[in-house]
Formats: structure tokens, sequence, C-alpha cells
């Protein structure tokens, strides 16, 4: 009998248990160790934001989900991995011993990289349930008084969707209260221009988000290093490809939400062979790492290197179906062991992204995610909207159920195919 540990229960470690459960011999233990003893459907959190949704519309008990497929839950936060003695030590003073290991955890989130960045400091955050019921509060402030808007994404940020999906659903939320013409709105992102997404683009992603952007008359600033943020007044400097300062600006704004970089958790930071500079887990093609090969990582707290150079530091993105290939490929890895054999699955690491602005969208496809590509696809229009809320639906009610199918494969398949119909229809 084997056992296997996930630390971490967001998008990524609990679909890692589910497939675990089927690839796995009957006899073998799985235990998923968290903080959080519920899941928040995540990329739900800009509606949150604005008030389109309620914390308990994307919230999941995952303790009972968990005991109905036969996996041990402790929802106790770890401590510190000791990897040499195959054991994580826990806040509560216990620990949990384990055969395999699969780090899931997500990130850190580093506003402290910042002076005056995030929700102690004074702008907004979408990352976490929490942070998107403050910005809530704050949205209803700027309601009633509104003032300029600052929304984008910091140096070494490697998750820009949600900072374009925020942008344009605020944009329309404020529409809907009809003080949109009383708003301006500036986008100010680490990324060398609009729609880079850390992926040097997919299909016309900078066409289609600065078409967006200026039909609605946002204003944005590339190349942009926030460097100081204030009650009320956001210090930015441009950057040149050359790397020199090109100009540096001081912008006022009543609401700002700036997404931060991301770095790995301490509790797994800090282990040579483990983790890199940054804290996140190196792992080998097949999602295991080189130094302990019992140890394996799936999700965001995965290194991966930028795609390449830019005037301002850019992170990669880990997108729901890269997620999803790495735990399909590091479940079937990991059954291969138990079972006597090596692990041979690599993930596909294909991107797909559905970005709701509140009555439209954007869409993508990235096959595989990190260029040069076999399929380099986007498009824009209502029916990614609908899209949104289709699938929002469709992750909740498998998670609550337990399953572990591919949700983003079958996704990207129905994505391509609506754009298919399209070219048939206009011959």
């Amino acid at each position: 009998m084997a056992h296997v540990v996930v630390l971490g229960a967001g998008l990524g470690g609990s679909i890692m248990a589910f497939e675990l459960r089927d690839n796995l011999r009957p006899e073998d233990r799985i235990t998923v160790v968290t903080k959080d003893p519920q899941y928040h459907f995540v990329p739900s959190n800009p509606w949150i934001a604005v008030g389109w949704r309620d914390r308990k519309d994307i919230s999941i008990d995952l303790g009972p989900v968990m005991k109905k497929r036969g996996i041990d839950f402790r929802p106790v936060a770890a401590e510190r991995l000791h990897a040499e003695e195959n054991r994580i030590a826990l806040v509560d003073g216990t620990s949990v011993s384990y055969d395999y290991l699969v780090i899931a955890t997500g990130p850190e989130l580093a506003f402290d990289e910042i002076e005056g960045l995030g929700p102690e400091g004074f702008t907004q955050s979408i990352c976490h349930v929490d942070h998107a019921e403050q910005a809530k509060v704050a949205f209803e402030k700027l309601k009633a008084n509104p003032g300029p808007v600052i929304i984008g994404a910091a140096p070494g940020a490697s998750c820009f969707g949600p900072a374009y999906e925020f942008t344009f659903i605020l944009e329309t939320a404020l529409r809907r209260a009809k003080i949109r013409d009383r708003v301006p709105m500036t986008f100010v992102t680490a990324e060398p221009y609009i729609g880079h997404l850390g992926l040097d683009g997919v299909g016309d992603t900078r066409g289609l988000l600065e078409s967006e952007m200026r039909e609605k008359h946002i204003k944005w600033i590339t190349s942009a290093k926030v460097k100081k943020v204030e009650d009320g007044k956001m210090t930015v400097e441009e950057i040149a490809d050359d790397g020199s300062v090109k100009a540096t600006r001081e912008l006022p704004f009543a609401f700002s939400m700036i997404l931060p970089a991301f770095r790995g958790i301490k509790p797994v930071a800090g282990i040579e062979g483990l983790s890199n500079p940054r804290g996140f887990t190196i792992v080998d093609k097949h999602q295991r790492n080189p130094k302990y090969p019992n140890i394996f990582a799936v999700g965001v707290c995965v290194a991966i290197p930028p795609v390449a150079p830019t005037p301002v530091a850019c992170g990669v993105p880990k997108t729901g179906f890269m997620i999803e290939s790495m735990v399909t490929a590091t479940a079937r890895n990991i059954g291969a062991l138990v079972r006597g054999q090596q692990p041979d699955q690599v993930g596909t690491w294909n991107a797909v992204c559905l970005a709701d602005f509140g009555d439209s969208g954007v869409a993508f496809v990235a096959q595989p995610q990190i260029p040069p590509r076999n399929v380099n696809w986007s498009s824009s229009g209502k029916w990614v909207h609908l899209a949104k809320i289709g699938f929002e639906k469709y992750f909740i009610g498998k998670i609550k159920k337990g399953k572990s199918e591919p949700f983003y494969e079958s996704l990207a398949m129905k994505a391509l195919g609506i754009e298919k119909l399209k070219e048939v229809q206009t011959g």
C-alpha cells in the first residue's frame, strides 16, 4: 500500500485527488492537506467584486466530497515540508508522512514587493474570494463617489487574463450604474504590449484587446513598473526596451485593482533542489522533481521560465487547461510507480481561456501554451460571456460530485467548433 499526499486543494489539488483515486490501486491511501476546508471557484472572483455573485455561489465544502471518494481530508495549514524525511509538519503540531507527495499549493501573493500594494495597502485584488469581497466594498464606495480607476498587473505578475477580465467587467458595471462618464479608466501592465499575456500573445489577442480598450475609452500603459502606491496615488515608471526609465507618472485613483507577482509558499520554498529562487517547485517533463523523485508538482506552484525577455519582468501563466494536463500526467505517473513501472506521461501544457467582459468577451486556445504552437486561435463575442457562465456552473458541479474527467479539453473543442461553424456560415 502506498500513501499519496496532495498539498493544496484549489483547482489543481482538488482534481489531482480525484484523478489519483481513479489511477491508484484500491488499497492505496490518498490524503489532501489544505489550509482552507472550502474550494472557491477563483475565475468567478471578478463577478464577486462587482456584486454579480456571492461567496456561497462559488464555494464548496470539500470534506464531504473527499469522504465520498474515499480520500482523507486534513484542513490544516502546512508549517514546513521536510523532504528528506518524507514528512509535512502542520501548524497544529502534527505531521503527515507520505510515500509520494504532489505539491498543488498555488502561489503566495507578493504584495509586499511594492510599497502600498494590496488589500492591506491601497489597491484591491481578485486573487482570493476574501479579496474580491473587500473589492466589492471599495466598488460600492466608487459608485457613491466616482473617480479615476487603475487596473492592471505588477512587475513579475504571471496571471494577466483576470486583469483584462476585471477591467471590462468593471467597465460594464459602471455603465449599468450610469456613472461610466465620471470614471476615467487606465490599464497599467508589465506586459510589453496589450494582449501579450505572458505568452507573447495568442492569435490576435493584441488586436482584439486593444480594439476593446479603444472602443470602451480605456487608456493603457505597457512595460509599466509600479514603484509605489499611496492613498489615491500610484507612481509608475514606463520602461524602454533597453531597460531605461522612459517616463515616470503619478496617477490619481479612486479605485485600483492590481494583480501582484506570485512566488512559492513558505512551507515548500528555500529547499535546495526542490524550489527555484522564487520558491516555485522544479519539475521535469513528468511533473517530477529531479532531486526528490517521490515529489511531484502541478499548477501555479510549478517553476516555468519566461517565454522571452521583456523590458519589465512577466511570468508565464498556468491556465486551467495547462494545469489539467499536468494533473492527468501526474496521476498516471504515480499510478505507474506504485505498480513498479516507470513514469512516461507528459502533460500537453495547452491553454484555453475564457475572458468575460460582462456582456461580451475574448477566448483563446493555444496548443501548446508556450510558442511555437500547433493551434494559435482567438475570438471574441457575446458567446464568450455566455460560455463563461455555463462553464462556471459545469465546473462547480463537477467538483461537488468529485469527478475527474477533463473540463478544459472539451471546452477547447467546443470553442474551436464554434469558430469552424462561423467560417462555414460566412463562406
